[in-house]
């Protein structure tokens, strides 16, 4: 059995898993909110549904470990349902604990790839370019019959469906650029920017640069999301510890992310530091975490009052899951949009609905996400938007996918590109 947290913090204060999922009160308000029940109908996919399979967990009462095991692994983790609730139940977490009671060890690769991410970095960053120069030569299809076979299906998919490999990191390409010796901010690129989309992290730098003045590149490794989610809670506290280490040899000026659903994971490093042993590493967490930023805040705050040039067209906006549901950033980009593009703003009906990424969810459960991914395009197209605009790399990843397929008329740009590119209008 992997190791569980066992312990929550929670909107009603720090709980034990039990008690957080005993919260629930049956009600079924949260169903209407969640896209796996709305998509199936099944209970056992519902927010409800989860908290009393693991409260059977927990009891010892459960009956069907394989109807279990599905219930959590197809739980989109986009909160919704605690939005929605009245009580705030975790289900989020609650969903990770249920996973982590019944999955047992991580898959070895797992394993592998989160452990070298700490030990062994600089290995790991070269089987990544390797990997990424054979796709740019049209090899690493070759390998997909062999990854499914060796029970990697989901690797298979992801060379199938992921069209960027770059050469060159974001984070390589940015120690390049001037870095200030008093910097007003510090920015952190998540792997998604750093090893996928190294033109969000060039465009977030940029505009970070326009309106916040001289920054600094916080140079330090994952922030240890895979491993939570995916992997070995132990191996999620090392990365952590590695990065809020980072952080305080750095200064104490703000760290701006551009990956929201990595940014809501910084937010809550105090969670992963409950044990009494680990007081003092709680302390620093908490510290780190209030430091952290989304660059979506920045945007929001500062972009308005620029007086960028004004985009043309017409744009809408998709609400991150944990940029919405984990950080509370109701307003979400929308005010920088609205400054960018005063003419061309639509509402996205639906805005904070899921769009099915997930991280590796897509090419996990296709055929649910794909059903989730065809409402949120359906809706997309209803705007006759030309660009949705986003603030992580996996609903980049998702919404390309779906709009190459449903919507071709439209594409998918991250916030940070936005308003670069109104940066550059600027000052031309």
């Amino acid at each position: 059995m992997a190791e569980a947290l066992d312990r929550l913090l929670t909107d009603l204060g720090e709980r034990s898993t039990y008690d957080a999922v005993s919260q629930c009160s049956r009600c079924g308000y949260c169903e209407q909110s969640c896209p796996t029940y709305l998509a199936t109908g099944e209970e056992s996919k519902s927010p409800r549904g989860r908290n009393q399979l693991l409260r059977q967990l927990i009891e010892g009462k459960l009956a069907d470990r394989a109807s279990a095991e599905e219930a959590f692994s197809t739980c989109l983790l986009c909160g919704a349902c605690q939005t929605a609730c009245y009580a705030r139940v975790p289900v989020p977490d609650l969903a990770l604990e249920g996973r982590r009671l019944l999955r047992g060890a991580p898959h070895p690769l797992v394993k592998l790839v989160t452990r070298w991410q700490v030990e062994r970095p600089g290995l790991l960053r070269l089987l990544l370019k390797a990997g990424f120069l054979m796709k740019r030569l049209g090899l690493s299809r070759l390998g997909r019959p062999f990854l499914r076979r060796v029970g990697l299906p989901v690797l298979a998919a992801m060379d199938e469906h992921v069209d960027d490999a770059p050469l060159e990191f974001a984070d390589e390409a940015l120690a390049r650029k001037p870095q200030s010796a008093s910097p007003a901010w510090l920015y952190y690129p998540p792997c998604g920017p750093r090893y996928l989309h190294t033109e969000v992290a060039d465009a977030t730098w940029t505009s970070l640069t326009a309106l916040l003045g001289p920054g600094a590149l916080l140079k330090a490794g994952c922030c240890g999301l895979l491993a939570h989610n995916y992997g070995d809670l132990e191996d999620a506290r090392v990365q952590a510890r590695a990065l809020i280490e980072a952080a305080e040899g750095a200064g104490s000026a703000p760290i701006v992310g551009d990956c929201s659903s990595c940014v809501a994971h910084l937010k809550s490093y105090p969670q992963l530091f409950l044990k009494p042993e680990d007081a003092s590493w709680r302390a620093r967490a908490a510290a780190f975490s209030a430091r952290v930023r989304d660059a979506l805040e920045v945007y929001r705050e500062k972009a308005p009052a620029l007086g960028l040039a004004p985009e043309s067209g017409v744009v809408t906006w998709h609400d991150s899951c944990r940029g919405l549901n984990g950080s509370g950033l109701k307003e979400g980009g929308r005010p920088a949009l609205k400054a960018l593009c005063p003419e061309g703003f639509r509402e996205l009906g639906g805005a904070g609905e899921c769009c099915g990424g997930a991280g590796a969810y897509a090419f996990v459960h296709d055929a649910l996400s794909d059903e989730v991914l065809r409402r949120k395009v359906a809706a997309i197209a209803s705007t006759q938007a030309a660009v949705v605009v986003a603030s992580s790399t996996s609903c980049l990843i998702q919404l390309a996918r779906g709009l190459k397929t449903y919507y071709p008329e439209a594409k998918a740009l991250h916030l940070s590109q936005f308003v670069a590119r109104s940066v550059d209008k600027h000052g031309s």
